[in-house]
């Protein structure tokens, strides 16, 4: 007895053309251009998983070098002292200090700054 394949190859279809919805012309009708666009988007949607990490990272680094330098100090040297004083925060706190609470951070400066005797 032979197998046949057609309710196999149809709910694989139409796993990919659902996953096509919203596409522009063939892309969203037509299975072999339906799933290279999705298979091309899922790689893309990987990618940029990773690369979204990277973004943020650098964006918080420029918000806080951006806020540091108005207090009159550098990215470089605020990290540093943060890690001497043992300050715990992270980038993306700091950058949202830096962005919407700058007398915080002003203070937090300040505190890096501030010499021990």
């Amino acid at each position: 007895m032979r197998i046949k394949r057609g309710k196999t190859a149809h709910q694989r279809h139409k796993k990919y053309l659902k996953m096509a919805k919203g596409y522009r012309g063939g892309r969203s009708k037509l299975f072999r251009t339906a799933r290279e666009t999705v298979e091309h988007a899922l790689c893309n949607a990987y990618r940029d998983r990773k690369r979204k990490k990277r973004e943020f990272r650098k964006l918080w680094i420029m918000r806080i070098n951006a806020a540091a330098r108005q207090n009159g100090m550098s990215y470089s040297r605020l990290m540093s002292g943060l890690r001497t004083k043992d300050i715990q925060l992270n980038r993306k706190v700091l950058a949202d200090m830096a962005v919407f609470d700058q007398d915080g951070f002003a203070q937090l400066v300040d505190m890096v700054n501030a010499k021990e005797h």
